[in-house]
């Protein structure tokens, strides 16, 4: 059986403890590989190395370091298929979803790109009689990322092509369930051109991942996944004097006003609640009906497309095309996910469709979970405030605007949120007011491009800066301010008072 080893110094390695992981495909059940665990000296082997690269990459021009990302940029492209695959065996989405899992991830890689005119500082002449103050933008040194299994692709290169780019060197700790899709961008990376050591993928237990946090050697640590081990990375790493980024769970709401076009607005939340099923923390599993009759005119047309929604294997079978979603990441998570369905019922919710015994021909053992669809759902239900993270969606009424803003404003997440109206003033003021960090208006995965930064508030997020955009150059740099005065031979003498430079 295949044995997913690290990538450190610019070759794969096996870990010397012998002990593994299995790596199972979600559609089938079935073990497909077996993950190596290292030993927590293996892990600081990892950082030694990437610690020793960093003088002579930091030292690198931006633009060679930009033109090492324009090749990975390229093979990404050419390889994107052989990723797609890749993606969908080992996590179970659908094709087309990692194609476009992807497509954003490489948009991240395309504003690193832009690296020279990002890291340009600040200039001002004559600050003071012949002083001139300028500053320059520099890497932090050795940072680590830690990423989940929902993007295998996309949420590490939200991390390291910017790391990369402002001249840091990189540790990633990908998910023991889809640790493949790093492993090939490692090597695709190492074939642009990368100096060996500079991208360094380790793969261990969650436990010995805490070293990341901990070794002093490790300068920045980004993180995506739950909110409790977020809160963790970020106190662990915060104590031990690192910045940290540490992105937690999402329970994101749609706010549907009675104007709002019905028809779009349905097919929006369709792909919205059950695209990726509904892994995705910008999924969006809780719509806020204002009126009734809206709520009545959401679930008339939303419960024949969620009877409807085609579901299988992430890879089609030959001649076949792709379905709407594929199965969950794990037994596990599968199990949890019934759990929520059950407990929904049990606390009132009214079950209008009910995912909890689909079944997929040719694929008995997988762990699928039918696109559920919840009415009548209750304001502190757990399945409205917890993160449930699969195919179920839950419609709360609310009488009018202000009780729907209020319902979605008191989660305690903050990570997206959206409203379906052609109101320009309820969406205004929506914009301006909800306790969310990416909004969207008639827009229900509000994502933003790599050119603008990701992140929520509350406790969707710990840590001032969010990631990728301009907030990831400013993570992955240090800003030095330098204020220089040439002597033109004139005698001068002590000052002691506060220097004015006026």
């Amino acid at each position: 059986m295949n044995t997913v080893g690290n990538f450190i110094g610019g070759r794969t390695q096996v870990s010397h403890t012998g002990k593994t992981e299995p790596i199972y495909n979600p559609a089938t059940g079935q073990v497909i590989a077996q993950l190596t665990q290292s030993s927590d000296d293996e892990i600081r082997a990892a950082i030694d190395t990437a610690d020793k690269a960093f003088p002579s990459w930091s030292a690198m021009t931006p633009l060679r370091r930009a033109r090492i990302l324009f090749k990975f940029k390229d093979l990404l492209e050419e390889n994107r298929t052989e990723l797609a695959k890749i993606i969908s065996e080992e996590n179970g989405k659908v094709l087309s979803d990692a194609q476009g899992e992807l497509t954003r991830g490489i948009e991240v890689v395309e504003f690193a790109c832009g690296i020279p005119h990002l890291l340009k500082g600040e200039f001002s002449n004559n600050v003071g009689t012949n002083v001139d103050s300028f500053s320059v933008m520099q890497p932090l040194g050795v940072v680590a990322g830690i990423t989940p299994f929902n993007f295998p692709a996309m949420v590490p290169m939200w991390m390291f092509p910017v790391a990369l780019a402002c001249g840091n060197t990189f540790v990633l700790k990908p998910p023991v369930t889809a640790p493949s899709a790093a492993m090939k961008m490692a090597e695709l990376l190492k074939e642009a051109g990368l100096p060996d050591g500079v991208f360094n993928v380790i793969h261990c237990p969650n436990d010995s991942a805490a070293i990341l946090s901990e070794d002093p050697r490790i300068q920045a640590v980004s993180f995506v996944g739950s909110s409790a081990v977020a809160e963790i990375v970020y106190s662990t790493a915060s104590k031990h004097g690192k910045r940290v980024q540490a992105f937690g769970a999402a329970k994101n709401h749609a706010i549907v006003m009675p104007d709002a076009d019905l028809d779009s607005c349905v097919d929006a939340i369709m792909g919205g609640a059950y695209g990726s099923a509904g892994e995705r923390c910008m999924a969006l599993p809780i719509v806020v009906a204002v009126g009734d009759d809206t709520a009545d005119k959401l679930i008339s047309q939303l419960t024949p497309k969620v009877q409807a929604l085609q579901i299988g294997a992430g890879i089609p079978e030959p001649g076949q095309k792709d379905k709407d979603m594929g199965p969950l990441i794990s037994k596990a998570h599968q199990e949890k996910v019934l759990g929520y369905i059950n407990i929904g019922e049990q606390e009132g919710a009214k079950l209008v469709v009910d995912g909890r015994h689909h079944e997929v021909a040719g694929y008995p053992d997988g762990y699928f979970v039918g696109g559920t669809l919840f009415d009548n759902v209750k304001p502190g239900m757990r399945i409205h405030r917890e993160e449930i993270f699969g195919p179920v969606l839950g419609i709360i009424r609310a009488p009018d605007y202000e009780t729907a803003l209020e319902i979605v404003n008191s989660s305690e997440y903050g990570n997206g949120s959206a409203i379906f109206t052609t109101n320009g003033q309820y969406a205004r003021d929506f914009t301006m007011r909800v306790q969310a960090g990416m909004v969207g208006v008639n827009v229900p995965v509000a994502v933003p491009m790599a050119y603008h930064s990701f992140g929520g508030w509350k406790r969707s997020i710990f840590g001032a800066l969010h990631v990728h955009g301009p907030d990831g150059v400013r993570f992955y740099t240090r800003m030095k301010t330098i204020t220089t005065r040439w002597p033109n031979g004139e005698h001068s003498i002590a000052e002691f008072s506060m220097p004015t430079l006026g």
